[in-house]
């Protein structure tokens, strides 16, 4: 016993040192997930997070001891059920998220185990011999003798996703060698500086967050408006409102500041500014036209050089 109790210290220390050493937590689901395959799994996150596993009642047994300090990890008591691990990282969440759900192996199917998809037998030889044509039509699945072996004449679904693997369609996927399952550490929850969600969350692009955010800012800025209630993001409308209001007060009276003058004097001689325009124009090309006359007197020149005559003349 007292090893046992030695044993459940150590695990409660090294527990409490990476849930304050780490920020961020993956709950990961372990289901037929193999030792050979957690190892590995340890292996590819190295130097990117650390891989820890334990009894769950030893694992909120040891959150509740640290509640005092670190209140925070409470919300990481629901999600501490079922066959699950635990992932500390202080890195970039997806790509850890992609290391730990990358590592998958085959499976074959056993009798009585969830499919967690769809399995299809594929159409084609099987290469065995006819005395086991009873054993596929006992499943429903259509055969025909072609040089001497079964041969299936198309796809046929054999187990839906979600429903449990019979024994005559586990005999029968064992046969054909098809191992029809991937399993391997699925994300259940994230923690990460105190806030619990979904892995899902990892998938929001940046501009979908920024699109949202500016999509939230113009409908308030809107309300804001249309209420009279002055809001950070109507704060610049109301401005620029006002100073609208401003220039038209000024044009309508006598009253003027340095902002309206120069709309009053386009508005008292529009002719004016229209005729500047194209001498502003004009007045652009003049530097290519005096380029132009000089490159023309130059060549003029060069001709009058040579008095008509070639250099071998």
């Amino acid at each position: 016993m007292g090893g046992t109790r030695a044993e459940k210290e150590v695990y409660f220390e090294k527990l409490k040192a990476l849930v304050e050493t780490y920020p961020s937590i993956f709950i990961v689901n372990i289901d037929n997930v193999s030792s050979q395959q957690t190892h590995l799994i340890r292996q590819s996150l190295r130097g990117k997070g650390v891989v820890l596993m334990g009894k769950n009642t030893m694992v909120r047994r040891c959150l509740r001891v640290i509640l005092s300090e670190h209140p925070q990890f409470e919300k990481l008591l629901p999600a501490v059920k079922g066959n699950v691990g635990f992932v500390f990282t202080s890195g970039d969440l997806k790509e850890v998220r992609e290391i730990i759900v990358a590592n998958k192996v085959a499976a074959p199917a056993r009798p009585g185990a969830v499919a967690p998809n769809d399995v299809w037998v594929p159409g084609g030889n099987t290469g065995m011999e006819p005395g086991k044509t009873s054993f596929f039509q006992a499943l429903g699945i259509p055969t025909k003798i072609a040089r001497g072996t079964i041969e299936i004449v198309s796809d046929v679904q054999v187990v839906q996703a979600g429903g449990r693997v019979g024994t005559s369609e586990a005999t029968l996927l064992n046969m054909l060698n098809i191992s029809p399952f991937t399993y391997g550490m699925t994300i259940a929850q994230v923690y990460d500086n105190g806030a619990v969600f979904s892995s899902d969350i990892l998938d929001i692009e940046e501009k979908t967050l920024l699109d949202g955010f500016l999509s939230g800012a113009k409908t308030i800025a809107a309300i804001s408006l249309a209420t009279g209630i002055p809001t950070l993001p109507s704060v610049m409308h109301s401005v620029v409102n006002s100073y609208k209001n401003l220039l038209a007060i000024s044009i309508a009276t006598d009253f003027e500041f340095e902002g309206s003058k120069k709309t009053k004097e386009y508005l008292a001689n529009p002719e004016a500014f229209a005729a500047a325009a194209p001498a502003a124009a004009a007045g652009g090309d003049a530097p290519a036209a005096e380029k132009a006359e000089e490159k023309k007197e130059d060549e003029e020149e060069a001709s009058d050089d040579d008095m008509g005559f070639g250099l071998f003349d």
